[in-house]
């Protein structure tokens, strides 16, 4: 999987030089890899979302299909608040990753909000959902460990 441990590079070290922990938070590589881990469990096939097509349709219930498609299609990313999210992906799911990070819902939302249009944008390059999906939780959590622990050498 060299494309995702690439995007994940990418994104996951763009977010670690912009997200200056403020009184706590994310702070370290121990804590993006939690970070990494959640994102997986939105992004995976057998993750609690349905992976990424699940994650569509949750984003088009809400009413935001045009958000996501732009993440997803070529072209610019439309922008997406930390409310937005909370309702398309909802309190509970929002809850339980900031639970995981050990970080509240109001920590996570601008965090998400800047990572996961870069990074479904990045994981379809071709515009359009892989009719694979993205892998599974272990295959994309065994790829972002190999990538972490190289950042960490």
């Amino acid at each position: 999987m060299g494309l995702l441990d690439s995007v994940l590079g990418q994104v996951l070290g763009g977010a670690g030089q912009q997200q200056q922990p403020q009184g706590g938070g994310i702070g370290g590589l121990g804590d993006l890899g939690g970070l990494a881990g959640a994102l997986g469990g939105l992004l995976a096939n057998n993750g609690g979302q349905g992976g990424l097509g699940g994650l569509v349709s949750k984003f088009e219930q809400a009413g935001m299909g045009d958000v996501i498609g732009s993440w997803i299609g070529k072209g610019d990313n439309q922008p997406v608040s930390g409310d937005q999210l909370q309702n398309a992906l909802g309190s509970d799911t929002i809850a339980s990753i900031a639970s995981k990070l050990g970080i509240n819902a109001q920590t996570l939302l601008p965090m998400l909000a800047t990572m996961l249009p870069a990074l479904i944008d990045q994981l379809t390059p071709h515009g359009k959902v892989p009719d694979q999906g993205l892998g599974n939780h272990d295959d994309l959590l065994g790829s972002l460990s190999g990538l972490l622990q190289g950042k960490q050498s």
